[in-house]
């Protein structure tokens, strides 16, 4: 059975801004796109904390309601709301089928989590997921580094998610760019 799927979500911590950046596209299976305009970054927990996804739109949906009630428990606590969803999604039967991963990020913490129970903090304040999330980590780690200080995180952010967009075909350039 064909299924929704593909997307970019690019996350980048920079010279003490954050910014999150996803695509549009949602795609049917492999030869059609039915969306342009998905909003797959969002702020969420009061503006604090910026939730991006790739995967599949239902399940994601879910993650991020779950996702926000573990905040709301854990006081806008990042790392821990992070950690027990990542639990409850590998324990649970009926979670554990859900087909999805987030991007979770505050001023302080950037985060992935996946149904497997992985949560990541990368070394250089980037991550990257999706189809096209290789392209865009690689665009990211290259702006940082010899762009340096003068780009901002919202531009890193932008100009990764552009670069993806040239090369893979599930990424379109219909860009959202959150920052806090």
């Amino acid at each position: 059975m064909n299924q929704f799927h593909a997307t970019t979500i690019f996350a980048i911590h920079h010279n003490g801004e954050c910014s999150m950046s996803g695509d549009g596209q949602v795609t049917f299976g492999n030869a059609v796109v039915m969306k342009h305009t998905a909003k797959k970054v969002r702020k969420i927990f009061n503006g604090k904390v910026l939730a991006g996804f790739a995967g599949s739109v239902a399940d994601a949906f879910t993650l991020f309601e779950l996702f926000e009630g573990k905040l709301e428990e854990y006081n806008g606590n990042l790392q821990r709301a992070a950690v027990e969803l990542a639990k409850e999604w590998r324990n649970d039967k009926m979670l554990r089928k859900l087909e999805a991963m987030l991007i979770v990020m505050n001023r302080e913490s950037l985060l992935l989590v996946s149904g497997t129970g992985e949560v990541i903090e990368p070394d250089d304040g980037i991550l990257a997921i999706g189809s096209g999330g290789n392209y865009a980590l690689a665009a990211g780690r290259s702006l940082k580094k010899y762009a340096g200080d003068h780009l901002s995180a919202k531009e890193i952010a932008k100009a990764s998610l552009e670069i993806a967009a040239e090369i893979c075909v599930y990424t379109n350039h219909n860009i959202i760019v959150e920052e806090l």
